[in-house]
């Protein structure tokens, strides 16, 4: 659940309010109904749908969803998540759903720390990015795989000083972490990132091509 809340967390403050919610949902639906942890995961995926729907002028079903998330989340008391300010927001939104349009939700922070995807460790944006892939039709899954696999290679023969943040990396693991982080150059970063698979992808046929 950590890996899920963290991941959640740091693209919700990117923008991808709904692929906060695809973060969140599967740690959610294991966990048993009513426990503080299942009410904290419940209610911020209903946060997450509720500043979803208010992007898309939903305000009906953005007032039930705030309205519903206020109560998961109202006797929840988890010092890792700023939950407080996260209710507050809930209220203001339930009683002017527009508020959606004129102001950003508030980030969320995990154990005080307003996290974004330059923040996670490459795993943990490699769960991001593969959930970003799912969201939009425009990113080829298949590419993003590939450019996972490809960054663990450059990760396992990486001789940089220990402790040199991964999102400085160059290659596919720097590409990979601008994906997450970067939604408004999201595109364009996806299609350097396309050319790099390609071209490696070709290098590998052309080795393969000498055994044949």
């Amino acid at each position: 659940m950590q890996e899920a809340l963290r991941v959640g967390v740091a693209v919700f403050n990117a923008g991808d309010y709904h692929v906060a919610h695809e973060a969140w949902e599967e740690p959610w639906l294991a966990l048993a109904d009513g426990t503080p942890e299942e009410r904290l995961l419940h209610g911020l995926i209903q946060y997450a749908a509720a500043v979803h729907h208010g992007r898309r002028r939903n305000w009906s079903g953005q007032r039930g969803l705030a309205e519903s998330a206020a109560g998961y989340l109202a006797a929840v008391d988890d010092p890792r998540v700023n939950v407080d300010e996260v209710r507050a927001y809930l209220r203001r939104l339930a009683a002017d759903p527009e508020l959606a349009e004129r102001r950003r939700p508030p980030a969320l922070r995990y154990d005080g720390e307003t996290l974004e995807p330059t923040d996670l460790s490459f795993e943990d944006v490699a769960t991001a990015v593969t959930l970003l892939a799912a969201e939009y039709e425009s990113f080829d899954a298949a590419v993003v795989d590939d450019a996972i696999r490809y960054a663990r290679e450059e990760l396992a023969g990486d001789s940089s000083p220990e402790g040199t943040p991964q999102r400085r990396s160059r290659g596919f693991v720097g590409m990979l972490f601008s994906f997450a982080a970067d939604r408004a150059q999201r595109s364009l970063v996806y299609e350097r990132l396309r050319g790099h698979v390609e071209r490696r992808r070709s290098q590998e046929s052309d080795v393969s091509g000498l055994f044949d």
